[in-house]
């Protein structure tokens, strides 16, 4: 169970959850006077993280409302925003997107996905310890990249306890994803919410299939702001493009050409380029090669090397 131990500041008293870890370390807590133990502990409450990847967008309350509920459980909590624009039901762009960033994130960040149009139906939330890290979100693949690179611990996420009531089968973001996140920052074990799992989803759009000696077939994951289109095939999987004469098919065109930054060629031409996820993607100098190609997130690409 958390204690509470109180400090001035300035004519207020603030309230302070203690984490179990310090409650095993000095069990007679001291005084307020005791500066340093309350620093590490306000050190250590306030540096529990919580991300948040979404396709709400940001015209609508569906984002602000997941912070508040954070907020109303763990204020200490430092929430960031990695990106509330995965295209609408696009599982795969909601992967990609949290595959590039959370390895860039300290140990015990809590990542929140929700990339969710089963949402209210019978697919499972999950809570998932991948890389010294906790990602919540739903059972429908969003965290294949992940799970195909890292080792994970998964449950299935199933203690009423810790959700809002009454639960809305429409925004289980507020109601079940957000208070989990934020129960976790206020340090309830991950064993509280549920039996451990080995049959969680696991897709593989993000690998390319084989269809002849030198030709394979992928899918753009993501088109980004600039209009880049992210294919699923990387660099390290196909390094001879940087060598060989090679054809990329993608809507009605035939790319051929390897460029090494986005300013190589006239404005508007169309190249491949490495980018900085090491997948090969389809861009334009000073253009959006989505929109001269009329191709987004799930087109699929063709490629062949020589």
């Amino acid at each position: 169970m958390l204690i509470r131990h109180f400090c001035r500041q300035s004519q207020g008293v603030i309230p302070l959850c203690v984490p179990p870890r310090f409650q095993a370390c000095h069990p007679q807590l001291p005084s307020s006077h005791d500066a340093s133990l309350l620093n590490a502990i306000i050190k250590y409450v306030a540096r529990r993280i919580i991300t948040l990847t979404t396709d709400f967008g940001t015209c609508d309350h569906f984002a602000g409302t997941m912070k508040g509920v954070i907020l109303g459980i763990a204020p200490n909590a430092g929430i960031v925003d990695i990106s509330h624009e995965v295209q609408p039901f696009e599982v795969p762009g909601g992967a990609f997107t949290i595959a590039q960033a959370y390895r860039y994130f300290p140990r015990k960040t809590i990542h929140v996905v929700v990339v969710d149009p089963g949402v209210g139906s019978t697919r499972r939330p999950l809570l998932a310890e991948m890389a010294g890290q906790y990602f919540i979100g739903p059972d429908n693949g969003v965290f294949s990249m992940i799970f195909a690179r890292e080792k994970a611990k998964v449950r299935h996420i199933a203690n009423e306890r810790y959700f809002l009531h009454p639960v809305s089968r429409t925004f289980h973001g507020r109601d079940v994803f957000a208070p989990v996140a934020a129960h976790i920052a206020a340090g309830v074990p991950p064993a509280q919410f549920g039996k451990s799992i080995d049959d969680y989803l696991r897709l593989t759009f993000d690998q390319p299939t084989r269809t002849g000696k030198r030709a394979w077939t992928g899918i753009v994951l993501q088109a980004d702001r600039f209009g880049n289109l992210i294919t699923n095939l990387h660099i390290e999987a196909f390094p001879n493009i940087r060598t060989r004469p090679f054809e990329l098919n993608v809507g009605l065109q035939t790319v051929t050409r390897l460029a090494l930054t986005f300013t190589d060629g006239s404005p508007g031409d169309l190249f491949v380029l490495v980018g900085s996820s090491g997948y090969l993607e389809v861009a334009a100098n000073q253009a959006s090669a989505a929109k001269a190609l009329g191709c987004g997130a799930g087109s699929p690409v063709e490629l062949s090397i020589y």
